[in-house]
């Protein structure tokens, strides 16, 4: 078992001196270029409370989530490059402002790097200076893994916290200071004075949660989350963990909602819901949650409008616009693709090119009828008989 800890380390002092002059320096500098905000916002988002999701104003800092989700997703990576990984556990200490994340199944090699004369985990989690050059190495002992590809990631939530430790065994290589199956536990406390803060509250607390919930969605029934000892509930897959969603929504309005899934291949799902009158989407890249949407949704989502619209004037002789559909579409979409680029380090939105995805994209007739159905009472609310009358009439 190798351990790394912070001690000595600091980034602080580092900074001080040569501020904007090394890699620490400039992301101490500049930090909402690497995580977003350090201040506090206050916006409607979807976070996790009690046992459903709750769709409600949350004040937080999104530097702090950020640092938080590069390592919950540094984690959950782990499973592509080993798949017997089937444990994932999270645990938020609030008085002590502690977060431990633990996974099993092989993580990075306890082995020197052949030229820095370094471990590989310090390398790893420590120094911004390697981010270049241990990824080659590392991919030559492991699968690259999709969410930490052209970014600092986890290193920043070092970088940001007072404390970072690090606990791996390596049972292949038998490099540790106990026997046992392969794990990795990373701990650490955030500076909550980078981020004006003075704990962490029951708001980021609930956005936390939500996002290790996403997680439990993304493992499907191959892993099992657990957040401050409490198992969640075990998702089948993608479609399982979207109607979370919709249960939330038929709660709130008193109404049962629907939702269609469409897995159009093994890059793409989508899940399709009625929204309330406005246009909602909740969507991922490679497990990253992209609160601001970006080109993946406008793809989907303009394909989906034009394709209802076209059905519904030239099959059912209902006419609407394009721009009318899509503000009855509340769209939940789960994209993996290879090197995608961002708006900023923070991903909140993907930037790609659609031709980079165009190819997966393609929405199956069938799926467009499921979504005619799904949406309808919302979308021509002002004659149920003649909506029924066309419905039956597309056969």
């Amino acid at each position: 078992m190798a351990c790394i800890d912070k001690e000595s380390r600091s980034p602080c002092s580092s900074a001080a001196s040569n501020a904007g002059e090394t890699p620490r320096g400039r992301i101490l500098l500049r930090p909402q270029d690497y995580i977003g905000s350090i201040e506090k916002c206050t916006r409607k988002i979807w976070v996790a409370e009690v046992s459903s999701f709750t769709h409600r104003a949350v004040t937080y800092v999104p530097g702090l989530y950020k640092i938080f989700d590069e390592v919950l997703i540094y984690a959950a990576d782990n499973k592509q490059s080993d798949p017997s990984m089937d444990s994932l556990r999270v645990e938020i200490d609030v008085h002590q402002g502690l977060i431990s994340i633990y996974y099993n199944g092989k993580g990075v090699p306890i082995e020197l790097h052949p030229e820095k004369g370094l471990y590989l985990p310090e390398m790893t989690f420590s120094h911004l200076s390697s981010h270049e050059e241990i990824s080659g190495w590392l991919s030559n002992c492991y699968e690259e893994q999709t969410g930490r590809r052209n970014s600092y990631g986890v290193k920043l939530a070092n970088l940001f916290s007072t404390e970072f430790a690090v606990e791996t065994v390596d049972s292949r290589r038998e490099k540790k200071f106990k026997q046992g199956v392969n794990w990795t536990r990373i701990t650490f406390k955030p500076d909550l004075a980078k981020f004006c803060m003075t704990h962490l509250d029951d708001d980021v607390i609930a956005l936390m949660k939500k996002r290790v919930v996403d997680v439990g969605g993304f493992l499907g029934v191959t892993g099992q989350v657990v957040f401050n000892g409490a198992t969640l509930l075990q998702f089948r897959n993608f479609r399982d963990y979207a109607l979370c969603y919709t249960r939330s929504v038929s709660k709130n309005t008193k109404r049962k909602i629907s939702c269609v899934y469409h897995r159009v291949n093994g890059s793409l799902e989508v899940c399709v819901a009625p929204s309330q009158g406005t246009f909602q989407q909740v969507s991922f890249v490679n497990k990253f949650a992209t609160t601001e949407g970006g080109t993946h949704v406008d793809f989907v989502s303009h394909q989906i409008a034009y394709r209802v619209a076209k059905c519904c004037n030239e099959r059912l002789q209902l006419q609407v616009e394009e721009s009318e559909v899509k503000k009855h579409l509340f769209i939940i979409v789960n994209l993996v693709m290879e090197n995608p680029s961002f708006n900023s380090l923070a991903r909140d939105a993907l930037t790609s090119p659609h031709e980079s995805f165009v190819l997966c994209c393609e929405i199956s007739d069938d799926f467009v009828k499921h979504i005619v159905n799904c949406i309808a009472s919302t979308l021509f609310p002002w004659d149920s008989s003649k909506r029924t009358k066309a419905l039956k009439r597309r056969g």
